[in-house]
């Protein structure tokens, strides 16, 4: 059975509304929410060769102390995981869901995206991680890696929860927008919530057929949604149209473009999801 899987570091301002999110969406979509916490390697510690200086057994007791250090320290990081899956249930179970599977793994979240979302609908990871630089506005260390390499869609919760009520897709045509409008119309999750599609291009005629056969398939699925095909920047016209329309929840596809080009010209995904306050569904 498919399942939501939450990913969790037991960040202090995004834990709790990854298990909100993830909550939210188990219910939309009737399926169980598997919580995963993975304990990071930790690099060895490193001691330079000063037994010339400070004497062989001397420098052979603060290797001991050393590796003592590092034993200690994954055992309080063993610890603390249990305590942050223990958090994630009764989170959850306030949420309404009665039972989750938890899960504690040794290894990087990157390398095993691939092995759990095999029987994941959809993944839900915090915009920023327990160590982020609110003051430089950076995203978690893990989001990009992971988005990059997960094949499913992936939530990324805000720093809050608020009823998803309206939903906005910003369409570019490309595969990943369209993978986007498919879900959308094929898929419970948004079912029953007002959409708004936006497509900013300077080229009307060659965008503006995909844009209406777009809004064509998602109202076709039932929704009542709304189109617009609007000049300037991505990154400004979205995120105005977001705080304009009211929006709670931003649909897009991800990384459409390569990485030179990202490089060069920088990425409009990246860029939205730093910058805007509310959660980010994103399709690659």
């Amino acid at each position: 059975m498919s399942t939501i899987l939450a990913c969790t570091d037991g960040s202090p301002l995004y834990a709790a509304s990854v298990y909100d999110h993830a909550a939210w969406a188990a219910q939309r979509l009737a399926m169980p929410v598997h919580v995963l916490h993975m304990l990071e390697p930790v690099d060895p510690p490193m001691v330079a060769d000063m037994s010339g200086t400070i004497g062989i057994n001397t420098s052979a007791d603060l290797l001991a102390e050393l590796v003592t250090f590092a034993e200690t320290q994954g055992r309080v990081a063993l610890s603390r995981g249990r305590e942050i899956l223990a958090a994630a249930l009764r989170r959850l179970k306030d949420d309404g869901i009665e039972s989750a599977a938890i899960e504690q793994r040794h290894g990087s979240l990157v390398d095993s995206v691939e092995h759990f979302e095999r029987d994941a609908e959809l993944l839900v990871i915090g915009k920023r991680g327990e160590h982020a630089d609110f003051a430089k506005g950076h995203l978690g260390s893990n989001l990009e890696r992971v988005i990059r390499s997960c094949h499913r869609p992936v939530l990324v919760a805000s720093r809050g929860f608020v009823p998803i009520e309206r939903f906005l897709v910003a369409f570019d045509g490309g595969n990943s927008a369209k993978k986007a409008i498919n879900y959308i119309a094929e898929n419970p999750l948004l079912k029953g919530i007002p959409a708004h599609l936006i497509a900013v291009s300077l080229d009307r005629k060659e965008l503006g057929a995909e844009v209406e056969a777009a809004r064509a398939k998602v109202a076709g699925a039932g929704f009542d949604v709304t189109a617009e095909l609007l000049d300037g920047e991505p990154e400004t016209v979205i995120a105005d149209a977001v705080k304009r329309l009211n929006i709670n929840l931003l649909v897009m596809g991800a990384y459409g473009h390569s990485r030179i080009r990202q490089f060069i010209l920088g990425s409009t995904t990246t860029t939205l999801v730093r910058t805007v306050t509310i959660p980010v569904l994103m399709f690659r």
